[in-house]
Parts: C-alpha cells; structure tokens; sequence
C-alpha cells in the first residue's frame, strides 16, 4: 500500500518546527529517521496530513559527557552510539542495543529519540534506558521539561510526548564506582523485533556491594518494563549466584508477555528468566573490567 496524500515542511530551526506543530495541531507527525512512522503510514495505521521532517534542524545529534551526565541528541543516529568512544567506554550497552536493531541501513538512519518518542515495547532503547534510569528532555514553544524514564511510557504506543511537542534530548547518569551494562534479545533471525529482551546495569562499591541495579524487559509488557523485584534483589549485598537466580526468577514472574507467532507466554518467560542471568553476569563482568564485548 501507499500512503494517504500530505503535506510536507523541513523546518531549519527548532523553534520553526515547533511553531509548525503548534499551527498544525494534531494533523501532524513528526519525521525523524522514519523506520517506524513510514511503514505505519503505508499500511495507513497512521494517516497525518503533514510531516515535519527534523532531519534538517541543527543541534539535535550529538553524544557528549556534561558534569556526570551522557547527554545524546534525540536526532543521532543509532550507528553513532555504536561508534561514540564515550560510548565504548562507560555504556557497552548502547552498543550492545544498536548491533541487534534490525539491519545496518536502519541503524544509519534510524534515531534513538524516535526509537524511544514511537512508544513502542519490542524496540529495543526503551528497555535500555530504563535499566540506566535516564531522563528525556522534551521541548515546547512553552519551554523545556525533563521527565523520567519511568513516567515517559505510559500505555500501548503512548509517551509522554504530547502534540506541539518535541522529545529533543536524552540523559542519562554516569553512575559512580564499578559500574557495568549489558543487553541482550532473543530474535526469530537477524534484524527481528525481540522476542524477548533484557537491560541491566549494576554499579559496586569498594567491597563489591551493590549500589545500583536497573533491570529493562523488552517486548514482555504492553510497555516497556522495570523489573523492580528484581533491582531490589540485587541491591545492598554482594551479587552472588542466589541473588541472580532470584533476579532471574522475578523478571519471569512480573512480565506480562503474550502467546503469538514469536511464542507461547511460557516459552517467553523462560526466555526473560534466561537473559536476566545472562545479562546480570555480563554487566558484572563488565563492572569488575573482565569484559568489554
């Protein structure tokens, strides 16, 4: 199929791609890289009568570390995290998460910031930037506010974003001491949406306790998840292999998948329970600087 007729604007300005959505009320949508809005209009789910395409507003694509802070612009591509040193460095699992979305012309084109603003659960940065407990900046003619991960997905293909709204930024704390990360999707084959998937990151003090668990589910909840029972197993003892074990058990127990052609609800949990133990031991290994890849 092909989509209905529309309009189309490509403001150079941030304040002019405001204005355009503040005229334009809820006739528009906004164009980013266009991997999940396009498809959605051929199939006409999604039917806007104008795009306002951002790719040529300056300022929006960028990775850089501020005061204890990893700022990325909502408009870098997905392949710039995979090749970002700050990345490599202190968050392997935003290479982890940009190697297994879909295929390399996506990655190149395709945005974090759209990856997060579509709201949908089998995407892939979601999951991951609630286990790095980030923030989102979204922009207005109003001004600028941040809200957390955790009130930024709030139903089926909902977000935070509301219309005349951009999401133009995304931070995300640099935890202190040994901190690790890691991601991780079971898929039917390469470049699939996840059948499920799982974030961690842990950070330990000097005697190896754990300061701060953040545990993502991919694709197992009609929005992307928090394990909490699971951070909360980790937190405040040394992460031994009960505590993963319980992790694991929990995240399997509190996600709320559904049979379809992925899978059957069981084999899902199974899978959840799988990755957790996985990724907890990655991210771990990774904190003690065992690990890199």
């Amino acid at each position: 199929m092909i989509p209905e007729p529309f309009e189309y604007s490509a403001p150079t300005s941030l304040s002019e791609a405001l204005t355009l959505l503040r005229e334009l009320d809820d006739e528009a949508k906004i164009l980013a890289g266009g991997h999940s809005l396009i498809p959605m209009m051929k199939l006409r789910f999604a039917t806007p009568t104008h795009l306002v395409d951002l790719n040529r507003v300056p300022g929006l694509s960028y990775v850089t570390e501020e005061n204890g802070v990893l700022r990325i612009g909502a408009m870098t591509r997905e392949h710039e995290l995979d090749e970002s040193p700050i990345v490599a460095e202190k968050f392997p699992i935003f290479r982890d998460a940009a190697r297994l979305i879909a295929d390399p012309q996506v990655r190149n084109f395709g945005t974090v910031g759209g990856n997060l603003a579509h709201g949908d659960a089998a995407n892939d940065q979601p999951a991951v930037m609630i286990a790095l407990n980030a923030e989102v900046v979204i922009a207005s003619l109003d001004g600028e506010r941040t809200v957390p991960i955790d009130d930024f997905f709030y139903g089926f293909y909902m977000t935070a974003v509301q219309e005349g709204e951009i999401l133009t930024e995304i931070r995300v704390p640099i935890q202190p001491g040994r901190t690790g990360n890691a991601y991780h999707k079971s898929e039917r084959k390469v470049g699939d949406y996840a059948t499920a998937g799982v974030a961690v990151q842990v950070s330990l003090d000097d005697d190896g306790v754990c300061t701060y668990a953040g545990i993502g589910l991919t694709n197992v909840n009609p929005t992307p998840m928090r394990a909490r029972r699971s951070e909360e197993a980790l937190l405040g003892r040394r992460i031994d292999e009960d505590a993963i074990a319980a992790a694991a058990r929990y995240a399997a127990e509190d996600c709320n998948p559904s049979d379809d052609l992925r899978g059957s609800t069981a084999y899902k949990r199974r899978l959840v329970r799988v990755l957790t133990q996985r990724m907890i031991h990655k991210a771990l290994e990774r904190a003690h600087g065992r690990s890199t890849h």
